[in-house]
C-alpha cells in the first residue's frame, strides 16, 4: 500500500511513481518507492458447448501470442463491468460472468489488482470494436486442448490462469474439478 504522504513523482501513460522517505531499523530514513496501475481485468470464456475461448493476439512490439480477453479498469468502472466492456469489445461476445479470482501480481513492488472472470454461456451479440493496436482472433478449444495450451505453448499470455492450472494438477483430483467448475460437467 503506499502511504498517504507519498509524492507523486511520475505519472505515466500506465505507471505512476510514488515515493516517501520511512525509517529504517537502525533510526536512518530511507526512500521507499512503489508503483500504482490502473486495476486490470481478465475474462475466461464458456461456451454453453464447452468449448473454452482463447484469443490470439498481435499487437505492434508484441508479435503473436494467446491470452484471454480483457484489459484496464476505467475511472468509475467496476471490474465486473470493466471485464463485460472488454469482452465484447476485443471478441463481440457476452456471457453471464462469474468472480474467478483476484491478486496483486507484485504485491508490495506495485499496487495493481488483477481481477479474472469466468464468462459462461457465452454468445456473440456484437462485431469487434478493437483498438488500432490490437488484432484479435478468437479460438474455440476443448478442455484438454486449454490445459495443453496452457502449460505448454510458450506464447500463452495469462500467468493467474497458468498457475490455477497448475495447482490444479498438483492436487489429487483437482483437474477434474477444475474442469467440473469450468464447464459445470
Amino acid at each position: 500500500m503506499i502511504p498517504k504522504d507519498a509524492k507523486l513523482v511520475f505519472k505515466g501513460k500506465l505507471f505512476d511513481v510514488y515515493q516517501w522517505q520511512q525509517e529504517a531499523f537502525d533510526g536512518t530514513m530511507v526512500l521507499f518507492e512503489r508503483l500504482r496501475r490502473k486495476s486490470s481485468v481478465s475474462v475466461l470464456p464458456i461456451m454453453s458447448d464447452g468449448k473454452i475461448m482463447l484469443c490470439e493476439e498481435e499487437q505492434p512490439t508484441r508479435g503473436k501470442f494467446l491470452s484471454n480477453p480483457g484489459g484496464q479498469v476505467e475511472a468509475g468502472e467496476t471490474p465486473e463491468g470493466a471485464a463485460a466492456r472488454e469482452f465484447l469489445e476485443e471478441t463481440g461476445y457476452e456471457g453471464k460472468l462469474e468472480l474467478w479470482m483476484e491478486h496483486q501480481p507484485y504485491g508490495n513492488k506495485i499496487d495493481w489488482t488483477v481481477t479474472n472472470f469466468i464468462a459462461r454461456d457465452c454468445k456473440k451479440v456484437a462485431e469487434q470494436h478493437l483498438d488500432a493496436t490490437e488484432r484479435i482472433t478468437p479460438v474455440f478449444i476443448d478442455f484438454n486442448q486449454f490445459v495443453d495450451t496452457v502449460l505448454s505453448d510458450p506464447n500463452f499470455r495469462n500467468i493467474e490462469v497458468s498457475v490455477a492450472v497448475i495447482k490444479a494438477m498438483r492436487t489429487p483430483g483437482g483437474l477434474e474439478q477444475l474442469k467440473k467448475f469450468l464447464l459445470g460437467s
